[in-house]
């Protein structure tokens, strides 16, 4: 029988990569202070979860400006979408597993 917990991908195991897929799963894309504040997380700490998700593929990063303000945001890539998908769907076969 299928272990029900092969189907995780372990950069999903932190609560804060789940949280900024969650969000950019369902928004095309969100600013570096948006997601902050949403996630409720510092600077450095945020900063650090997005980095390992771009070298991951998961994430696009987009550095630009408004006015003279830089303005950098974020989205799913598909290969990003596809790996939180089958994460999740690995959530929900273990779960079911245990009833």
């Amino acid at each position: 029988m299928k272990n029900p917990i092969d189907n995780l991908n372990k950069v999903f195991d932190s609560r804060i990569r789940l949280g900024v897929m969650s969000v950019l799963l369902v928004n095309e894309e969100i600013n570096f202070n948006d997601l902050k504040d949403l996630l409720q997380l510092t600077d450095g700490n945020l900063a650090s979860h997005l980095s390992h998700l771009e070298e991951n593929g998961f994430i696009k990063v987009r550095k630009g400006f408004i006015g003279r303000k830089t303005n950098t945001t974020y989205s799913i890539t598909k290969a990003g979408e596809k790996a939180f998908k089958d994460h999740l769907a690995g959530l929900e076969n273990m779960i079911k597993s245990i009833k």
